[in-house]
């Protein structure tokens, strides 16, 4: 039977490029988000997956947003938030409040809610990123948040057995979380995390998208942390 996977954040970015190579290996594929309209607009550049508008912070509407997606063999949570960057002595502690917010009680939350139409032998994907392993400067609220998601992995992979749960923490990609910043100094910046990269450039969302679907199909890794950053970590 063709196993059916969920993607909360699959409207674009690295649940976008994840949904288009589920599909390709032949999974069922729903990705849902809370913006109906680009939901829809992904929905289309998708050959045969399905679109559940929900948004991921409001707890309250998971448990119908989930009876509304039926039963699911795997989940994919990526959520993300550029909130609680800066050098630590001059963090804004509401910007940090906001990135956990935004970033480890939606995972928290939908992981949650999903359990009740989740396979037992099924598997829960979270996002976390590689500000959590670095040390980069500038990054400890960011790091702080990611880092909170990566521990989930290991405490739900054994509490929640047989149901597989595993982390990818990617390096620094290409992908909309940076469009805070001007063209020319996204390049400029991308160049230097490209030089600083032991794999000579910075990452794809397909290239994390590969490592998702990596951990969705392969039965016996539970409690991981997939590190997906091209070395980066290592100069940090």
């Amino acid at each position: 039977m063709t196993q059916h996977v969920l993607i909360i954040g699959g409207s674009a970015g690295i649940g976008l490029a994840s949904a288009r190579l589920l599909l390709s290996r032949d999974y069922r594929v729903t990705i849902a988000g809370r913006d109906a309209g680009r939901l829809e607009a992904a929905r289309k550049t998708l050959d045969g997956a399905a679109a559940l508008a929900m948004d991921a912070a409001d707890t309250a509407a998971l448990p119908d947003a989930f009876r509304r997606c039926g039963p699911i063999d795997h989940l994919v949570l990526a959520l993300g938030s550029n909130k609680g960057g800066g050098m630590f002595a001059q963090a804004n502690l509401e910007q940090v409040r906001q990135g956990f917010e935004e970033k480890v009680y939606p995972h928290f939350a939908c992981a949650q809610a999903a359990l009740p139409h989740l396979a037992k032998n099924g598997s829960i994907t979270f996002l976390s990123a590689v500000s959590a392993q670095a040390a980069l400067r500038g990054t400890a609220g960011l790091a702080a948040a990611n880092a909170a998601v990566a521990a989930l992995a290991p405490v739900l992979a054994s509490e929640l057995r047989p149901l597989r749960v595993n982390a990818v923490s990617p390096g620094v990609v290409d992908t909309h979380w940076w469009d805070f910043l001007p063209t020319d100094a996204r390049a400029d910046l991308f160049a230097g995390f490209a030089a600083a990269t032991p794999a000579g450039r910075i990452g794809l969302v397909e290239d994390i998208a590969d490592a998702v679907a990596f951990l969705i199909g392969n039965s016996f890794i539970t409690g991981q942390v997939l590190i997906c950053d091209g070395g980066i970590r290592l100069g940090a």
